[in-house]
């Protein structure tokens, strides 16, 4: 069982999520946005910001409040292919397609050269490198088919992070939460 923290997704960013944001430097993608805290919060303090999901509630949400989103896949074609800053993977979404090395190839295509990731990892062991297969499930009954995932603590992440180009740009821990900060390969580099 992989828990969901609904209702911390659902609520301001809290002590954690704020290092996130002060370390974002637009324009920011945020992958798997969710209901768009983050997204939402950027925006308001006048940063250009995008979140994308694959679930149409969340967007609906996050537009509902203003935000800027998009129904998208991560791998879909996606608006200044190239151009973002910074691009956020939070809430475990590190485990996108259950491939992180193909995730980390796609936002490498994502951002600017030079530009920065900031990934939560996964809680727990910092060696962690696993591939999944979940289903959502609310206690009572599941929601959707069985989908491919990854949970990489931050150790595994910085490994395959250096074998897809990314240099280490930063890592800390706020609540019981830790994030990684990867700097994109530089043209040439």
């Amino acid at each position: 069982m992989l828990p969901l923290h609904v209702e911390r997704w659902c609520a301001p960013p809290d002590a954690a999520d704020r290092t996130v944001l002060a370390a974002c430097r637009g324009p920011v993608l945020d992958i798997g946005c969710g209901p768009g805290r983050m997204v939402t919060a950027l925006a308001a303090h006048g940063t250009t910001a995008l979140g994308i999901d694959v679930n149409a509630e969340a967007v609906r949400r996050v537009l509902a409040v203003g935000g800027p989103a998009l129904l998208r896949s991560v791998f879909d074609p996606l608006p200044r292919e190239g151009h973002w800053n910074t691009a956020l993977l939070l809430d475990g979404n590190l485990g996108i397609g259950g491939d992180p090395g193909a995730l980390l190839d796609r936002i490498q295509h994502l951002l600017r050269p030079g530009g920065t990731l900031i990934a939560e990892t996964a809680p727990g062991r910092p060696d962690r490198d696993e591939r999944l297969r979940v289903r959502l499930h609310d206690g009572e009954r599941a929601h959707g088919g069985p989908f491919p995932w990854a949970l990489l603590g931050a150790h595994a992440l910085a490994g395959r992070a250096a074998a897809h180009g990314w240099s280490p740009a930063g890592a800390w821990t706020v609540g019981g939460r830790g994030f990684t900060a990867l700097r994109a390969a530089a043209p040439g580099g």
